[in-house]
């Protein structure tokens, strides 16, 4: 029972940290909407997102939306029972930042009309495409993801 536990305090932290660092770029920085230079590889800017991970796969209709937010849950759901049913630690911390990330973003599909607020800009260029904005939630899932498979490699090589 430990374990779920941590698993549901590490979800809530990254969904916390998510919507006040949204909240925070919304209602403070972001009034009226800027460029924020943090370094010369760090910008906040304001971006909303109706699209998946990084602005794929737009969702240009309610219809589209509901359908983004019903595969997050599902995913999320998915997740839950993953974690119900493991043992290991760095598992349990890996799906736990996915399934808050999930979350986070899933909320703000709710608030702001099936759109996600990203505002962390990285200005990389690559072949002339840019890196496009995201959010903590975004993050979170990022390294999550990267957790599990660096996860999966040290499972098999036990």
């Amino acid at each position: 029972m430990i374990r779920l536990t941590y698993a549901a305090l590490i979800g809530l932290l990254v969904i916390v940290l998510d919507q006040a660092s949204k909240a925070w770029i919304l209602y403070d920085l972001m009034n009226p909407p800027t460029v924020i230079k943090v370094f010369p590889f760090l910008e906040f800017v304001l971006a909303w997102n109706k699209g998946v991970g990084f602005g794929l796969f737009k969702a240009h209709s309610i219809w589209g939306t509901i359908g983004l937010i019903i595969i997050a849950l599902a995913i999320s759901i998915s997740l839950g029972i993953w974690i119900w049913r493991t043992t290991d630690k760095l598992l349990l911390v890996s799906l736990s930042m996915v399934i808050g990330g999930a979350i986070g973003n899933i909320i703000d599909r709710l608030r702001f009309d099936g759109a996600v607020v990203d505002f962390i800009y990285v200005p990389v260029y690559i072949f002339g495409y840019h890196f496009p904005a995201f959010n903590v939630a975004d993050s979170a899932i990022t390294v999550g993801v990267g957790l599990l498979i660096l996860e999966s490699y040290v499972r098999k090589k036990k």
